[in-house]
């Protein structure tokens, strides 16, 4: 039997749109269930948000980074490859003269840090793998593309 995975997500927001698209506050919270963090979010500051708070962008960017992450050690612990490390720099590009307005490209720079015997190639195969199962880079159009660096320790 195949299971199925339902996830939940709580967004609110109070204000008063009344005075315009210029006066409005982007501010707003998200919570999901059952964690008990709840994150503080508003708009992209080109879109007149809160540049002091994370926007949906940098979380659909944070999210194929992290998933990407976690797929990755998943696949590397089934292979019995030591990573001791594994820190990204991604990217993301939303092109405003594209439309539909969308994040097209992702870009992850994930710099790995391995011990033991294990070659570059058997290392680029498993970040193959990693991202054939991550399950967000499978939800979204978004191009991506891996620039991995792979450092021994």
């Amino acid at each position: 039997m195949t299971r199925t995975h339902i996830y939940e997500a709580s967004v609110s927001w109070e204000g008063s749109t009344g005075a315009g698209y210029e006066f409005y506050s982007r501010s707003h919270d998200v919570s999901c269930a059952p964690a008990e963090q709840t994150l503080s979010l508003s708009g992209d500051p080109a879109f007149r948000g809160d540049p002091r708070r994370l926007n949906p962008e940098q979380l659909l960017l944070a999210a194929a980074s992290s998933c990407q992450l976690l797929s990755f050690l998943a696949v590397a612990a089934r292979a019995r490859v030591d990573v001791v490390s594994y820190r990204d720099d991604a990217v993301a590009t939303m092109p405003e003269g594209d439309r539909p307005v969308r994040i097209t490209t992702i870009t992850l720079r994930p710099t790995i840090v391995v011990t033991g015997d294990v070659t570059d190639d058997r290392i680029l195969r498993l970040i193959d793998v990693a991202h054939k199962e991550c399950f967000i880079a499978n939800s979204v159009s978004s191009e991506i593309t891996i620039e991995p660096q792979i450092v021994r320790a």
